[in-house]
């Protein structure tokens, strides 16, 4: 029994063009011509093709498939095929998450994945939206948990306000708003004290870190914000009443 290169072609579920590639690249034998010049395909021509679409369909490259013994059962290759769609499935799984954050308008594009996972709401300011996109680059795992924790929490009328600092807030104004986010911002590392150590697992160390960190904020907001800030980081690591200490964001 044989076939045309068409009737083949049909046989196995695949197009005219798809079996001459296979010729051309030598991965499917040519077949023998009859007398008046078509060729003839048999069964091994079937099984062959039927091999290699369902090899194709799985994931194996062409380059694979070439290099796999038609009678040799390709454990190794499957066993590293398998490894890379566990990973795929695991950034599609991860991905979808994102999506769902985004549907639900709880996420903006521009958070990343792993707080469109903790439901970051789109409400955060330009600026914070972007520092977050930074925070996610530097962090580790267990930092970018804690931050992403944080993050759920409703901000405090206070924060608020710094949010909506003009950039020509006067001396008083910006002391006192220091010295207002002190009890805040202590309140915050008691409930999130994963906050302390933020950077520890870091990728890139801490001191890379706190270099970025600081970078964003000079780029991200105004002058009276980041003086604020430094206040209230100098404040941050004076005792509290009950003579503990602590150390600030």
């Amino acid at each position: 029994m044989t076939w045309s290169t068409r009737e083949i072609a049909e046989l196995a579920g695949t197009s005219l063009r798809t079996v001459r590639h296979y010729h051309d690249i030598g991965l499917l034998d040519e077949p023998e011509r009859r007398s008046n010049g078509y060729k003839q395909y048999t069964v091994a021509h079937l099984v062959r093709l039927l091999r290699i679409k369902r090899l194709t369909a799985l994931g194996f490259s062409l380059a694979q498939i070439a290099s796999i013994p038609d009678h040799e059962h390709p454990r190794d290759a499957l066993q590293a095929l398998d490894a890379e769609l566990v990973a795929t499935i695991e950034r599609l799984q991860q991905a979808r998450v994102e999506v769902g954050a985004l549907l639900r308008r709880t996420a903006t594009t521009d958070v990343p994945l792993p707080f469109a996972e903790a439901d970051v709401p789109a409400e955060l300011p330009d600026p914070d939206r972007s520092f977050v996109t930074v925070m996610s680059t530097i962090l580790g795992p267990t930092g970018l948990g804690a931050y992403a924790d944080m993050l759920q929490q409703d901000p405090d009328a206070v924060a608020l306000e710094l949010d909506d600092l003009p950039a020509d807030a006067d001396e008083q104004t910006r002391r006192d708003l220091a010295e207002r986010l002190v009890p805040y911002v202590r309140a915050l590392h008691v409930k999130h004290p994963g906050l302390d150590g933020l950077s520890t697992d870091a990728p890139r160390g801490q001191a890379h870190a706190a270099q970025t960190i600081a970078r964003a904020i000079n780029d991200l907001y105004n002058p009276a914000q980041i003086d604020v800030m430094r206040r209230l980081r100098a404040l941050l690591v004076q005792p509290e009443e009950n003579g503990a200490a602590r150390s600030g964001l």
